[in-house]
């Protein structure tokens, strides 16, 4: 395999004249679209650059508290961004979202770390901390679609569950489909992607590991684990938040509290 090219200057500037190209594609269309763009790419080099010092520095330290504080800090951010929005009106929303996604990602990683890759030692950064970045912008992304869902959904349905509640249904019961549809939608994202990886499109995971000169058939093994790895820690998401959602909307009396 050939080795990586690197990116230097020169060529760093030419891939921002795509941005340039796309600013200049929307004045002519007359989109209103070249401060949304010119805003994206700006925060895109900044927060890139941010965290590539800074993962820089994890690397360099090799040490398991700045792995575990670098994906702590992750976590939070991903909380914070899935809370807002679901929803702002949930009671203790915020504590329910960050319980789900550290249940999600903390568990799978876990698994993954002790039965498949087992690297040594055990937090090495090269492994922990990107699995932990797909995993959580993913967990992220389950727990705002099914939580936005599931939120909107018993808002709508009062008269509905109301009548299942009056006629001795229990909460539980009463919302079940709901929940149910809610956990779907939030992994429709995941399932999507695995039904066309490497036929429509190849992943970033994929395509990064050639790009970087390794055997293509290992990269799509590599591939294959991660969406397995997506799949599980989507779906215990889902699952932890949904559950934690639903009980906000009932009090002791098992009567119906919309948010």
């Amino acid at each position: 395999m050939d080795e990586l090219i690197e990116i230097d200057l020169l060529r760093f500037g030419f891939s921002l004249g795509l941005m340039l190209i796309a600013i200049g594609l929307s004045a002519w269309q007359q989109l209103g679209l070249e401060w949304n763009l010119a805003m994206a790419t700006g925060r895109t080099v900044v927060q890139l650059l941010a965290v590539g010092y800074i993962l820089e520095l994890v690397f360099a330290l090799d040490n398991p508290w700045a792995v575990i504080a670098i994906i702590a800090v992750m976590s939070v951010i991903a909380t914070i961004v899935a809370r807002n929005r679901i929803s702002k009106k949930v009671p203790r929303l915020l504590p329910i979202v960050g319980l789900a996604i550290v249940v999600g990602t903390a568990l799978t990683l876990a698994y993954v770390n002790l039965l498949i890759l087992q690297p040594d030692p055990w937090y090495q950064p090269q492994y922990l901390v990107p699995l932990a970045g797909i995993i959580l912008g993913n967990a992220m992304t389950a727990a705002a679609i099914g939580g936005e869902r599931l939120v909107s959904t018993l808002n709508a349905s009062q008269l509905e569950i109301e009548t299942h509640l009056s006629l001795g249904a229990t909460p539980n019961q009463a919302t079940a489909r709901y929940r149910n549809e809610a956990i779907k939608a939030g992994l429709i994202p995941t399932l999507n992607s695995m039904l066309v990886v490497g036929i429509v499109k190849l992943p970033g995971i994929i395509t990064g590991q050639i790009l970087s000169g390794v055997d293509p058939l290992e990269a799509a093994v590599y591939q294959m684990i991660i969406m397995f790895i997506l799949a599980i820690a989507t779906l215990g998401t889902s699952m932890v938040l949904i559950e934690g959602i639903y009980r906000q909307f009932f009090n002791q009396a098992a009567q119906l509290i919309l948010h």
